[in-house]
């Protein structure tokens, strides 16, 4: 009796051992590509198997692009970003305008995927504006050098009453 229950456990065993590999079977190895502009003159992809899965290699990305003009770029070879599985950026390589962009990846995962992007000049940040603690009121035909002269003064007048007063205290 005992052999025959190590027999149905074993046997009871194996659809659970084929479960992990069920997905990795299920998928034929095609990609699903997402092409968008970065915001600026580059391009960013993610990629996943078609069944939505994470990719769990690195596969290998050509990107060509093509704008109104008939100027071309690439073809160029991704290599995947560091910010996430499956994520690949190009850095700036369009100039501003819109672009047609092919992204393809060869067998075993044979892909294609085109989207227009409108590549646009990078923005700069507005440079602060100095700040001026002695605000002057527009039209008042003060300058700077006024205000010196008065600062000045008072320090002056401040100093004299400062002696007066040790003046008086000692007499």
């Amino acid at each position: 009796m005992r052999p025959l229950r190590v027999l149905l456990a074993a046997l009871a065993l194996v659809p659970v051992l084929l479960l992990p590999a069920t997905p990795a079977a299920a998928r034929d190895g095609k990609l699903d590509l997402q092409v968008a502009g970065d915001g600026a003159t580059g391009v960013t992809i993610r990629a996943s198997y078609a069944d939505g899965h994470q990719l769990e290699t690195v596969v290998r990305l050509v990107l060509t692009a093509t704008d109104g003009d008939g100027d071309t770029v690439g073809p160029i070879q991704l290599e995947p970003s560091g910010e996430g599985q499956g994520f690949y950026t190009t850095g700036p390589i369009l100039s501003p305008g819109r672009w047609q962009v092919t992204v393809t990846a060869p067998a075993p995962n044979p892909a294609e995927a085109v989207a227009t992007v409108e590549a646009k000049a990078e923005q700069t940040a507005p440079r602060p504006v100095p700040s001026n603690p002695i605000a002057l009121p527009k039209g008042s035909g003060l300058s700077t050098g006024v205000w010196w002269l008065i600062g000045g003064a008072l320090l002056l007048a401040a100093a004299g009453s400062a002696v007066l007063l040790a003046r008086n205290r000692n007499s």
